[in-house]
């Protein structure tokens, strides 16, 4: 819980007030139910148009 609360503190200090292009930070969710039991998986990241950064939890 500690890795996505910094992450989306990076991400969100990243888009506001820095010189250069604006960061805009992204994020998905998702839930999978198989015969297998359930999963889930999240990703965020975020991107300037050149650089992209993102981490899978």
């Amino acid at each position: 819980m500690k890795n996505i609360a910094l992450i989306l503190a990076i991400a969100a200090l990243a888009g506001c007030g820095a010189d250069g292009a604006p960061w805009t930070p992204s994020a998905n969710v998702g839930i999978n139910a198989g015969t297998g039991g359930v999963s889930t998986s999240t990703s965020l990241g975020a991107t300037n148009g050149t650089v992209s950064i993102g981490a899978n939890l």
